[in-house]
């Protein structure tokens, strides 16, 4: 992701969103309704432990396959490794291939991998993230390295790491909850910072979001939470416009539960400006909300940043923080032990 474009958001919002918001207010007519109480502790039945350290090391092994840029060898290793190890969690395994116009107007190959756990479960939830990590560090300091691909710890293995860390933990859900994952490629390569901008330039990024829209017409969990840049120290998951728009009840009761059980600092109540990530194409299919570190700028919501590391060299394994995805683990384990 990480295009700052809000006029583009808005434009590609207007094309699609219409029809999905009123599904979406059905799906979660009051978000009042859904929130957790204050001092209502039975609400909540306890999860499995999340740990951290396990999270911590599914970053740690993407990072080690080298950068994961589409039709690279890292790439390939890494897909055969997240599908080996949801396949080891008991679920479902399916891949999803295909092709989307990149920023050059070339083919761009795109895996899609998605899996699920107990299929038949009423209720259950999509978590969702990108795996690619981003062709150039168009934002690095050092000219010289920017048109050199990036490890991508924090933006994309981040949100893989956590939802295989709840994937493992799936065989351990009460009956009638279940589990799907979605991970896509192709988010992160985008046009770069030394082209010429256009109205269009959105439509560059979220190439496996774009691709799994067209192609998906039907869906069996209740909502979708995708996960971006969900590792850094200091991260501040604000309430993203278009989330609120799309899934504001279940926005509503993930904020809570996050307060709820001590993680309210990481999930502020501050409502923040919609951007372009996968979720905008996701919730032509799906209610999705967006779970991304974005922090207000000096001049308030609507100059947001994603930090210092974003697009740069520097999001290594150094930027990852065990505090804040315990926060984040920790949160969704909650959610998904108490979907509704």
């Amino acid at each position: 992701m990480k295009n700052k474009n809000k006029i583009a958001a808005i434009l590609l919002l207007t094309l699609f969103v219409g029809g999905i918001c009123l599904y979406s207010w059905n799906q979660f007519p009051n978000s009042k309704s859904n929130e957790v109480k204050k001092g209502d502790e039975k609400q909540l039945a306890n999860p499995a432990n999340f740990m951290t350290d396990s999270a911590y090391v599914y970053i740690e092994k993407q990072v080690a396959f080298g950068p994961r840029v589409p039709g690279s060898a890292a790439h390939a290793s890494c897909a055969e490794w997240m599908k080996s190890k949801l396949s080891s969690f008991g679920f479902d395994v399916k891949e999803q291939t295909g092709t989307w116009p990149n920023w050059q107007g070339i083919a761009q190959p795109i895996r899609n991998i998605s899996a699920s756990f107990r299929p038949q479960a009423k209720r259950r939830i999509l978590f969702a993230a990108h795996w690619d990590s981003r062709p150039y560090a168009d934002k690095d300091a050092d000219f010289s390295k920017q048109r050199t691909p990036i490890d991508g710890a924090n933006d994309g293995a981040s949100g893989v790491g956590i939802i295989l860390e709840l994937a493992r933990m799936a065989n351990q859900l009460p009956e009638g909850i279940g589990m799907d994952v979605l991970f896509l490629d192709a988010e992160d390569g985008g046009k770069p910072e030394w082209e010429p901008a256009a109205s269009d330039d959105y439509l560059t990024w979220c190439l496996g979001s774009q691709l799994w829209a067209k192609q998906t017409t039907s869906r069996a969990a209740r909502y979708a939470i995708l996960l971006d840049m969900v590792g850094a120290d200091g991260a501040k998951f604000n309430k993203e416009e278009y989330s609120v728009t799309n899934a504001g009840g279940a926005v509503d009761r993930i904020w809570a539960i996050a307060e709820k059980i001590g993680h309210g600092s990481y999930f502020p109540q501050q409502k923040i400006q919609g951007i372009v990530d996968d979720h905008i194409f996701m919730n032509q299919v799906i209610p999705t909300l967006d779970i991304v570190d974005m922090r207000p700028g000096a001049m308030g919501a609507q100059n947001f940043e994603f930090g210092s590391s974003h697009h740069t060299h520097s999001d290594n394994m150094s930027v990852i923080s065990k505090n804040t995805l315990k926060a984040v683990g920790e949160t969704l384990a909650y959610t998904l032990w108490n979907v509704e």
